[in-house]
């Protein structure tokens, strides 16, 4: 179905749909995100070495802003702030290093101060500087955007890999120390022979990393989403998702994998107070970091809003783009007054609206409203956070591809056939965006001030894909309608 369907009536994406119907595809959205919005204010929390309790405020509080910042985002505040677009707010990744360095060079509160002062002021320069960057947009024709959107998606496609598998590090990883072998060096070490540098590489198989069962619960997720979006009619088609973690969540309960002791122990209420660590301040070199990150966050957001976009077929004009980055920017300075972190749009979820194919923005007005809740009810976000992450990896393969599927659509209208420079552009973009995923220490010899931005693999490839795009083709050829096609493409 085209645009012109909806000429002279409700958009998809304006339409309100009723309140059970809102509220459910809310929270599927909520549960697609909650792993990655729970991820960072542990890291970070850890990093600064913050007390259990503290590292439960931190996660609460960007439990809190994620739902005001969806908001702000989905329904619009003033046209100076908001896509408009169905979208739902979460920590960005890029800023999870950076951070990690402030806060293991100054732990505690006062290199929370310190993190959350240059957080607020990046924040601030994002707002001044989005309308520059979303003039940017003639730069992104359809060779680019789609090369972006393949590469955002191979990207996150890791992510859930490892939510059923186990992670790579830690203790999941897919090998351990041997524990006679650690207690013989243990030993030794006691009794002067070993000098305290040695240390045992990992040579036993953990039987953590890639349990049969978890293998198993993420298949039964994986296969009840394609068995209700191949069967069911209506509203159960666009929930398949939450269907399949629902019923991943109960077979793990069944099994024991689900301990619901946080929720027990949990407060039903607690306010999030502003400047909880005490008052911010503002350090100029992590201030120029920050808005090191928050650069690459813009960038990436142009990414996310032409794909939604796409998705939602709403073609995207350089005034919305400059909303939606002042948005962002506003997220993060708002993130920083309530003890949290930059924010951006959550791929996982723009792939979400491409399984149901639910536009309707207010469906994450109500996933923000929700997320809300969750931040000011620690009992509820307890319960939810007691999901095993192997429940939510079998739903992150159809998200994450869809993700890179909506890439490769776009792709397919671009000539390759008359114009084979624009081969080119793919494949060196992608290649480069693989980089950071394959060889994660690939800038140990670099300086450290640019490691923000090249550690990100959409970033890399969305600078590669411009530039070529620019050597090949010239920007100068892309006209109006171009412009707007690189945010949508129709059915046929």
């Amino acid at each position: 179905m085209s645009d012109a369907t909806y000429q002279g009536s409700t958009h998809p994406v304006d339409d309100v749909l009723p309140a059970p119907k809102l509220l459910t595809l809310g929270f599927q959205h909520v549960l697609v995100m909650y792993a990655g919005a729970i991820a960072v204010p542990l890291i970070v929390g850890r990093a600064l070495n913050l007390p259990p309790e503290e590292v439960a405020f931190l996660i609460s509080a960007d439990l809190f802003v994620c739902g005001i910042v969806s908001i702000i985002q989905s329904l619009g505040a003033t046209q100076w702030f908001g896509i408009k677009l169905p979208v739902m707010m979460g920590v960005t990744f890029a800023s999870v290093g950076p951070m990690v360095a402030v806060a293991s060079s100054t732990p505690g509160h006062e290199g929370a101060r310190a993190l959350f002062g240059a957080i607020i002021a990046a924040g601030i320069i994002g707002i001044l500087i989005a309308p520059f960057i979303s003039k940017m947009l003639r730069f992104f024709p359809p060779v680019v955007t789609g090369t972006l959107i393949l590469t955002i998606g191979i990207s996150l496609m890791p992510i859930g890999i490892n939510w059923i598998f186990g992670l790579q590090v830690g203790p999941t990883a897919p090998k351990i120390v041997d524990p006679e072998a650690a207690a013989w060096l243990e030993a030794a070490r006691a009794a002067g022979n070993v000098p305290a540098s040695v240390t045992l590489a990992p040579t036993v198989q953990n039987p953590l990393y890639a349990a049969g069962r978890n293998i198993l619960i993420a298949v039964l997720v994986l296969g009840t989403i394609l068995l209700v979006s191949k069967f069911a009619r209506g509203f159960l088609s666009n929930i398949a998702v939450l269907v399949g973690i629902v019923v991943g969540g109960l077979v793990a309960a069944m099994l024991g994998m689900m301990n619901f002791d946080k929720v027990a122990s949990a407060e039903w209420f607690a306010v999030i107070k502003p400047f909880h660590f005490g008052m911010p301040t503002f350090d100029p070199i992590m201030i120029a970091t920050m808005v090191l990150v928050m650069l690459v966050t813009l960038i990436e957001s142009t990414g996310m809003f032409l794909a939604l976009s796409d998705i939602c077929k709403k073609p995207l004009e350089q005034k919305a783009l400059a909303a939606g980055l002042r948005a962002d920017g506003l997220g993060t300075m708002i993130g920083g007054i309530f003890n949290t972190f930059p924010y951006t749009s959550f791929s996982q979820n723009v792939g979400l609206v491409g399984v149901t194919g639910i536009r309707s923005r207010f469906v994450c007005v109500a996933g923000g409203a929700i997320m809300i809740v969750l931040g000011l009810i620690p009992k509820m976000g307890a319960l939810v956070e007691s999901l095993p992450t192997t429940v939510l990896g079998g739903a992150g393969l159809v998200m994450f591809g869809m993700v890179a599927a909506t890439g490769v659509r776009i792709l397919a209208r671009v000539d390759f056939a008359t114009n084979r420079h624009n081969l080119f552009i793919v494949a060196i973009s992608v290649g480069m965006g693989m980089i950071p995923l394959v060889a994660p220490n690939f800038n140990q010899w670099m300086p450290h001030a640019i490691h923000p931005l090249i550690h990100s693999g959409i970033l890399l490839a969305a600078i590669t894909a411009v530039i070529l795009n620019w050597f090949y083709n010239g920007a100068a050829h892309v006209d109006e309608e171009e412009l707007r096609a690189a945010g949508h493409v129709a059915d046929h």
